[in-house]
């Protein structure tokens, strides 16, 4: 058992947590798992040109969900934050079939909706397939690199740990979801100038948002007591359980 304080808050290893409730991370876990369906589901295909640079249009959003993915980690640990990773998968999956089942369903006579419910719901299988080996490549990436940087760094430059993991993670999440999905649609020059801007705009916003994470975690620890180290972790992502 943890001793707590009022407004104390105490490092403790992640496998020390045992069956102790965690106020928000259910919070966090739906968070983390209706913006990864929403950034997918809405603007992953679309390329917007805005100032003169390319981008997926889902960029704008998707990002937020490597920053909760770091707050995840950062307070509650790897182990719990792959957890979510798997919720978010697992969801991706089934959204994934639910869309084409819901597609090719016939439409009733007399509706003039389909080709319009094909355009926005009936995404390939090759962005369905690079979707999910790129959100579980990048998220996991993010994840183990935050997690080591907090042992190596003892804690300290959160920001470090959270610009230097993005750079990691969404650079394995855009090396892997543009050429799998796009590659022989698009020109050779447009999946490496779409790839590597999203990559430095995605690492941008990660920038932008430092401030935010900041206030975030320090609440978020403050409010649960604890600040999770993952000194004997197992590393693994090919496990669910804690």
């Amino acid at each position: 058992m943890i001793a707590m304080s009022k407004g104390a808050v105490h490092k403790v290893d992640a496998g020390a947590l045992g069956g102790r409730p965690l106020r928000y991370y259910d919070f966090f876990m739906a968070a983390f798992v209706a913006i990864l369906l929403l950034s997918n589901l809405i603007g992953a295909a679309k390329l917007s040109t805005v100032g003169g640079f390319t981008f997926g249009a889902g960029i704008l959003f998707f990002p937020l969900g490597y920053v909760i993915g770091d707050v995840l980690t950062e307070v509650y640990g790897y182990a719990r934050a792959r957890r979510c990773v798997w919720a978010g998968f697992g969801a991706m999956l089934f959204m994934a079939l639910m869309s084409w089942v819901v597609v090719a369903l016939p439409p009733a006579a007399g509706w003039s909706g389909q080709g319009a419910y094909e355009a926005v719901f009936g995404s390939t299988w090759r962005i369905v397939f690079a979707s999910l080996c790129a959100f579980w490549a990048g998220e996991f990436a993010n994840s183990f690199v935050l997690a080591r940087m907090k042992l190596l760094t003892q804690g300290r430059h959160l920001w470090m740990r959270t610009i230097g993991s993005t750079i990691v993670g969404q650079g394995v999440d855009s090396l892997l979801f543009y050429p799998l999905a796009f590659y022989g649609d698009w020109s050779n020059a447009q999946v490496l100038t779409v790839m590597v801007t999203n990559w430095a705009m995605k690492v941008g916003w990660e920038a932008v948002l430092t401030p935010v994470t900041y206030a975030v975690v320090n609440a978020l620890k403050r409010r649960e007591g604890l600040d999770v180290y993952d000194t004997g972790t197992d590393f693994t992502p090919f496990r669910a359980r804690l």
